[in-house]
């Protein structure tokens, strides 16, 4: 698989991100009826601005994205437009999230985002499968809860 190079006026560039980010609270929701609705957000949003999805992934607590970005755009501006837009969205299209979540803040602050670079291979293989190995783990941690304070 080659590597495809974009260009703008007088500018050749490839700029790839790994970015994950969660709901407020890692609130377990996205997998809720919201799913389909919070991807075709997230596709508007990153089209609306000229960034391609290559990959991504809604997990139950988290949001998977490998994206190419435009040098145009920062990595911090961006973010702060597709988490704004997306949760003004969301509110819009499911009123009544407004109670379980109140004044319009549905992802927790920050984000994480790594620069892939030429292995976008590899990064596109993990989102893949890591919804599997989060499954997998939670049937290995199958330990019973005990309270500490009972004897």
């Amino acid at each position: 698989m080659g590597t495809r190079v974009q260009s703008l006026a007088h500018t050749k560039w490839l700029c790839k991100y790994h970015i994950v980010f969660s709901p407020k609270y890692r609130r377990k929701i996205i997998f809720a009826n919201i799913r389909e609705s919070i991807g075709e957000i997230l596709k508007d949003l990153c089209k609306y601005k000229g960034v391609e999805i290559i990959e991504g992934h809604l997990m139950p607590d988290h949001v998977h994205m490998l994206v190419s970005i435009p040098p145009k755009i920062s990595v911090s501006s961006f973010m702060g437009y597709l988490k704004g837009k997306s949760s003004l969205m969301i509110f819009d299209k499911h009123a009544n999230l407004k109670y379980k979540f109140g004044n319009r803040k549905f992802w927790a602050e920050g984000y994480f985002v790594s620069t892939v670079g030429l292995n976008e291979v590899t990064v596109k293989k993990y989102i893949q499968q890591q919804e599997k190995h989060d499954i997998l783990q939670d049937r290995v941690s199958t330990r019973e809860y005990q309270n500490p304070f009972q004897g």
